[in-house]
């Protein structure tokens, strides 16, 4: 009578990872809607992309402006590969189309301030969304009464401003590569007498 050795129940399996919790880029997302810094932070450390959009194609930017998440702003525009100019997918609206467009009234100068950061990083002011429209377009037609303290009118003339230093960043590098050329000394042109 031989007696086989008794067996041990094998190991438990290794613990999955857990599936049901947030994807980094849903930790992204709901730190730019919340204004949370330090889940910002945890999520960028797993992510190689800032710029991942959603399933409605918007991104980190888009929902710190819409929600006006001012701490968390200033981390994603301080990113390398932050994208300013990404465009969703419902209007295709950038940011600035955005904070053009949203107003919180009851905090004075916010929406001029998430206007200008965006300028600041370099949003584009001439891109229009799926209705045709630049951001200034959005805002309310320009009144010769307007009193030029409000915050349309400086929006306004913080976005003209923008369009016009793009336009001459953009004749000056025409000039600068015009300065460039080469002179060929064995051209009949270029020889004086």
């Amino acid at each position: 009578m031989s007696t086989t050795p008794s067996r041990s129940a094998p190991p438990p399996p290794p613990p999955e990872e857990d599936s049901q919790g947030a994807s980094a880029n849903e930790r992204l997302l709901a730190a730019a809607k919340t204004d949370n810094e330090g889940m910002l932070e945890d999520a960028l450390k797993e992510l190689s992309d800032i710029n991942q959009p959603d399933g409605l194609g918007n991104t980190a930017l888009h929902y710190a402006i819409i929600h006006a998440s001012t701490n968390v702003l200033e981390l994603i525009l301080c990113h390398d590969t932050c994208d300013v100019d990404l465009k969703n997918r419902l209007q295709g609206d950038t940011p600035l189309h955005i904070a053009v467009r949203n107003r919180w009234d009851q905090y004075e100068g916010l929406r001029l301030w998430l206007v200008q950061s965006l300028l600041e990083a370099g949003a584009d002011t001439t891109i229009r969304n799926r209705y045709n429209e630049k951001p200034i377009d959005i805002l309310p037609r320009a009144d010769p009464n307007a009193d030029l303290t409000s915050d349309d009118e400086k929006i306004r003339c913080a976005l003209r401003q923008a369009e016009a230093e793009a336009s001459l960043a953009i004749s000056d590098a025409v000039v600068d590569d015009d300065d460039e050329a080469e002179v060929d000394p064995d051209d009949v042109a270029s020889d004086s007498d």
